[in-house]
């Protein structure tokens, strides 16, 4: 799964509705309303949890994946130890956020989470961007 930075991952763009989403991918092995009122979708097989966010008509905001395949720039980032793979992105402000044994690294330029795990990539989390007027940058043009 390819994930692109401010844009989205793989055949997703951020600003799609779910039923965009579901044309694409099908309908998702699980859904739910988180406590803000957003819909969720997971999707086992991509291993994919996708957040539409109620205040925003219901579009797609967030992605979260932990897909053996995701690649960020054309580089694998899930199994790879989380130093290796910062390295060798052009991003280079991080913030590091730690929690027990998971730690956050994030580069707010791109709204890119990479949390590892003893050192080691186990997800990947991307969100919309928001511009200077506190405005999402929808990338999905209907």
């Amino acid at each position: 799964m390819k994930i692109n930075p401010k844009n989205g991952m793989d055949r997703l763009l951020f600003g799609m509705k779910e039923n965009d989403v579901i044309a694409l991918y099908g309908t998702p092995d699980k859904q739910f309303e988180d406590e803000d009122s957003n819909r969720i979708l997971l999707y086992y097989k991509e291993q994919l949890r996708l957040t539409f966010y109620q205040d925003e008509g219901f579009r797609l905001g967030y992605l979260i994946t932990s897909n053996p395949d995701s690649v960020v720039l054309e580089k694998k980032v899930i199994g790879r130890k989380v130093e290796e793979v910062k390295q060798e992105l052009p991003f280079k402000a991080w913030e590091v956020e730690e929690f027990d044994s998971t730690e956050n690294h994030f580069n707010e330029s791109n709204w890119l989470i990479f949390q590892s795990e003893y050192g080691v990539v186990i997800r990947v989390e991307i969100g919309a961007i928001i511009n200077d007027n506190d405005e999402f940058e929808w990338k999905y043009k209907k």
